[in-house]
């Protein structure tokens, strides 16, 4: 039923044509062949004219309804049968044009040879007459516009057939490039109008030669002709180009609005591909472009979840370089304290929940002083201030950022109270020191790391806030960066794990 509907409705479109080409005939021979018209106008020639107008269009019916059948489903199923259906939802226009040029050849022969058999007045030479004026002159226009029509109709349903893409890189299927379109376009304007002038002067130039005292009355029927094919060819030019402009130029149209649309930073835009000419091609090269952009966006977006903004934006334009290198940075670590208690006493969902909160609040104030998080270890955070982007102060940023997670914690700390749950603490370590930093791990999988002893020390102070009943310490080579309005209590030197020396550090209240 759907091939069915679908063939009648696009019958229906030529209708137009078909009768642009049936005006056509009766002006030809009218004005311009009359003597090769049909003379005869009886009820049985009324009667030969509908059988012969019924069978064309029976046929033309048949032939396209079954030829349709595989562009019942859209879109099409995967495989043999959706290669068939793509292939011919490509050829429909081509395959229409081809019905009505059959029927016009047809009509040609029912009309120009048969009729004339039947009457009695049948010779080669007006039977050669009457098909080139059917199928030559009216059969090329009408089937020319009907293809144009059609084309411009079934356009609109045709990217249905292709939602994955690849209607202009379709093997199999007839290709219609614009500048041949034109061309054509422009023969027919210039050839069947120069054709009908040159039928026209042939019967001119014999009746005059024969007219004697009639050749002025000959002339001035001349003058009429050739005043009615500059009429009908200015009619039919400008027909004819106005419908291949719209076929130019409303898919160029369409592109234009969505490049407007990605200019505007939406990358959720797909323009329509409606053929498999040039602009098709463009088409779908800017949709492959638009796929690539957004997939770009989605990478920026998520790698803007594991870094700043601004470190996002430095690393994807090429200014950092990821490989190691050494460098000073301010390395922060910070770690929630009874956590193996509170673990014990908690339902694990809600430790997962809970953790998950913790680290939002903590990576917030990170990123907000420039530091990039590292990586998280159970409830410790590593973070690291100065790479992979310079940052000047990076000492004093890290300390900032420690004072903000000290802030965010309590206000977060607030709100678990009032809810009936415990209240977290955490202590953090910073030091400051030269490390390697850069891409760090096999050549399946890379994780931007630090190394060196900075890194081991800075965990050691983290933990010393146990033994020295402080929430944030910072080591004496942090202390030398910072400013004067940031308060620190000296605190007695302490050994750690690892180190011979002493290791000097600092309250920050």
């Amino acid at each position: 039923m759907a091939a069915a509907s679908r063939a009648r409705n696009l019958m229906q479109t030529t209708v137009p044509a078909n009768l642009v080409g049936a005006l056509v005939t009766y002006a030809y021979f009218r004005f311009v062949d009359y003597e090769g018209s049909m003379h005869a106008t009886g009820p049985g020639e009324i009667a030969y004219f509908v059988v012969g107008f019924s069978l064309l269009i029976a046929i033309g019916y048949t032939i396209f309804t079954r030829w349709s059948r595989p562009l019942a489903t859209v879109p099409p199923p995967p495989g043999p049968a959706g290669d068939l259906a793509r292939r011919r939802a490509v050829q429909l226009p081509y395959v229409m044009a081809a019905v009505i040029f059959l029927g016009w050849v047809l009509a040609g022969f029912i009309w120009g040879v048969g009729f004339q058999l039947i009457i009695g007045e049948f010779t080669p030479m007006h039977s050669a007459r009457m098909l080139f004026g059917i199928v030559v002159i009216s059969g090329l226009s009408a089937t020319t516009l009907a293809f144009l029509r059609v084309e411009h109709r079934w356009r609109q349903q045709l990217p249905a057939y292709f939602p994955e893409g690849g209607l202009a890189t379709l093997e199999g299927v007839p290709r219609l490039p614009v500048r041949a379109r034109l061309l054509a376009v422009l023969l027919l304007v210039a050839v069947l109008p120069v054709s009908v002038l040159g039928m026209a002067s042939y019967r001119g130039a014999r009746e005059a030669m024969t007219a004697g005292a009639g050749a002025e009355a000959i002339m001035a029927r001349m003058i009429v002709i050739v005043l009615f094919l500059v009429v009908a060819t200015i009619v039919t030019s400008a027909g004819l180009a106005l419908f291949v402009a719209r076929s130019v130029a409303l898919p160029l149209r369409a592109l234009q609005r969505a490049m407007a649309r990605v200019e505007r930073g939406d990358f959720d835009v797909s323009a329509p591909v409606v053929s498999n000419d040039e602009i098709g091609a463009l088409t779908e090269g800017f949709n492959a472009m638009v796929r690539g952009l957004r997939e770009r966006e989605l990478l920026r977006e998520t790698f803007g979840k594991y870094v700043s903004q601004e470190v996002r934006d430095e690393i994807l334009a090429g200014r950092v370089s990821l490989a190691g290198q050494v460098r000073e940075v301010t390395i922060l670590f910070a770690d929630l304290r009874d956590f193996t208690t509170w673990v014990e006493a908690t339902d694990p969902r809600e430790v997962v929940r809970d953790l998950n909160a913790y680290f939002t609040e903590m990576e917030v104030a990170i990123r907000g002083h420039g530091g990039l998080v590292l990586q998280y270890i159970g409830d410790e955070i590593e973070a690291v201030f100065g790479a992979p982007v310079d940052k000047p102060g990076h000492a004093e940023a890290a300390v900032r950022a420690a004072l903000d997670m000290r802030g965010r914690l309590a206000a977060w700390n607030a709100a678990r109270t009032v809810a009936g749950k415990p209240a977290l603490r955490h202590g953090i370590g910073v030091h400051t020191g030269n490390v390697v930093a850069g891409n760090i791990g096999s050549s399946e999988r890379l994780s931007y790391a630090l190394v060196g002893d900075p890194v081991n020390l800075a965990s050691r102070i983290q933990g010393l806030t146990k033994e020295l009943s402080a929430d944030l310490l910072v080591s004496s080579t942090t202390r030398e960066r910072l400013g004067s309005d940031l308060r620190l209590r000296p605190l007695p030197a302490v050994k750690v794990k690892g180190r011979a020396a002493e290791v000097e550090v600092y309250a920050v209240d």
